[in-house]
């Protein structure tokens, strides 16, 4: 016949079929249970033959890491070690927690069935949202690994699996959770960063963290924080796709810009009466503005008192929530997805009358201080006086007591203190010499300016330290004279000082994280 394509089958497959229909008209009942245990078995060899193809794309990670020295900062503080999993997010490249690489001094990585430790370097870190890529050289490290196709967000109550190398053994581990939360939260890595988390019921143990966690084989999320307290066992949170990808979209330029954020307050506009005062119709939508920032991308383009009807064309919700792909999330939300130079339009309700405004994500708002560091210490060593700014680490290792210190700490941005300085620069501690044997009063002192000049930041402040000036006055916030310094008696106890206490430099003013 013209058109038609003409086969024959083996003699044998002829027999098993005629055999195979011959029975099963005879014996149906049986053969539809045996059947059904034939079914069973492929789809439990298909399942390991899928977790076999999954473990040739994840690696356990060692970290010889060294913590930064804030209280001296010239020398280098304590090696520690630790571990997490990584899986191949693209040829040639992993994926895994910033905080399983953090610190960093040697990496090496460890592949199932393969005794070798390969060298492992960061490409790109993240520690807002505690993601990192890793590079590793060595193209053998690569055969029979591919990346693992990335998933969307799973649906509560459905089943994922974690895969991971946590502590307790050396081989690969599996446990199956099941979704119950999706929701913001803070991410503990940075301590004040906030996104998208999805909540498990299974535990995220130390080592599972930068593993994998899948659905219908695909990566649905990355393990990164357990639960801490006694108030709930075996809870842990995955980092989502729609954070996996955006950390993968930044990095597509060559470098991390950093999350991007409205930096705004609102307040919730259901209870009528408030909604009637503003002249809004019963429809539950809107929000009103309670706080712009000067230094908040939205300074000039929304004031306090507008009301927030829409976003990018999305109504916003009484509550303050938008229906975004399907989901109804926080406003905070629709900016996550955006990135450094792209646009958000609101449609607002300014004084009764209807208008749109666009807002432009520029750099990250000032509250970074307040946030984990994992950068070297930044200073300037001058006649023996440690001058250091303001941030996280540096008050959990000095534990200030003057309360102007705390205050600037605690109080930088909400109340705008930004303005005057682009961060605090503190006098943390004194090497004692003859040179500086009465300026113990002026330690935890904050920085105001230098012969005049107002000191914004610790650049500025080592650049008038090397001014050829016969004096240097030194004023502080709130005290009220200055420290005096005779510019030859600094010069002669300079190598006095670097010796008898070994420093080996004498100032640090790059910030490596921004």
């Amino acid at each position: 016949m013209r058109g038609c394509v003409h086969f024959e089958l083996p003699r044998c497959w002829i027999g098993l079929i005629t055999v195979y229909f011959h029975i099963m008209s005879m014996h149906r009942p049986r053969l539809m249970k045996l059947s059904r245990l034939i079914i069973a078995a492929l789809t439990v060899a298909s399942a390991f033959a899928q977790q076999a193809e999954i473990r040739k794309s994840l690696a356990r990670i060692n970290n010889t890491a060294q913590e930064y020295n804030f209280r001296v900062p010239w020398l280098p503080g304590g090696v520690g070690g630790g571990s997490g999993t990584g899986w191949v997010v693209e040829n040639g490249r992993l994926m895994t927690n910033a905080h399983v690489v953090s610190n960093a001094r040697l990496l090496t990585v460890e592949k199932e069935g393969d005794p070798k430790k390969y060298v492992a370097t960061v490409e790109h870190i993240a520690h807002d949202c505690d993601l990192a890529i890793l590079k590793v050289e060595d193209k053998d490290f690569w055969k029979d690994s591919k990346p693992l196709p990335i998933g969307g967000v799973p649906e509560i109550e459905t089943t994922v699996s974690v895969y991971g190398y946590p502590i307790g053994g050396d081989r690969l581990s599996v446990t199956r959770g099941v979704v119950s939360r999706i929701d913001f939260r803070t991410y503990s890595h940075s301590v004040m960063d906030s996104h998208l988390s999805i909540q498990i019921d299974a535990a995220i143990n130390p080592g599972n963290s930068g593993g994998p966690v899948l659905q219908d084989g695909k990566v649905v999320g990355v393990a990164f924080q357990g639960f801490s307290g006694d108030v709930a066992q075996n809870v842990g949170y995955m980092i989502p796709t729609p954070v996996v990808k955006h950390f993968l979209k930044d990095v597509e330029d060559g470098k991390y810009d950093r999350y991007v954020d409205l930096s705004i307050s609102t307040f919730p506009l259901q209870n009528p009466a408030h909604r009637k005062a503003l002249g809004l119709p019963d429809d539950d939508r809107g929000v009103v503005v309670t706080e712009v920032g000067s230094a908040s991308v939205c300074y000039e383009h929304l004031k306090v008192g507008d009301v927030l009807l829409k976003i990018d064309g999305m109504d916003i919700a009484s509550d303050g929530l938008v229906e975004l792909e399907g989901e109804r999330v926080i406003l905070a939300e629709v900016a996550e997805r955006k990135f450094k130079g792209d646009v958000v339009t609101f449609d607002i309700l300014r004084d009764g009358k209807p208008m749109q405004s666009k807002v432009e994500f520029h750099g990250p708002f000032p509250y970074t201080h307040q946030a984990n560091s994992y950068a070297p210490a930044r200073y300037v060593v001058h006649a023996g006086l440690l001058f250091q700014p303001l941030n996280r680490n540096l008050f959990a290792t000095f534990q200030f007591q003057n309360p102007r210190v705390q205050y600037y700490y605690a109080r930088f941005v909400d109340d705008e203190l930004y303005k005057d300085r682009d961060e605090t620069i503190v006098l943390t501690s004194l090497l004692p010499d003859p040179i500086n044997t009465y300026l113990d009063e002026f330690r935890e002192g904050i920085v105001k300016s230098v012969n005049g000049k107002p000191i914004r930041n610790i650049k500025e402040l080592a650049a008038a330290f090397e001014e050829k000036t016969e004096q240097l006055l030194v004023e502080f916030e709130g005290i009220g004279r200055p420290l005096v310094l005779n510019t030859a008696e600094v010069e002669a106890a300079r190598d006095r000082i670097r010796k008898r206490y070994n420093v080996q430099r004498e100032s640090f003013l790059e910030d490596e994280a921004k």
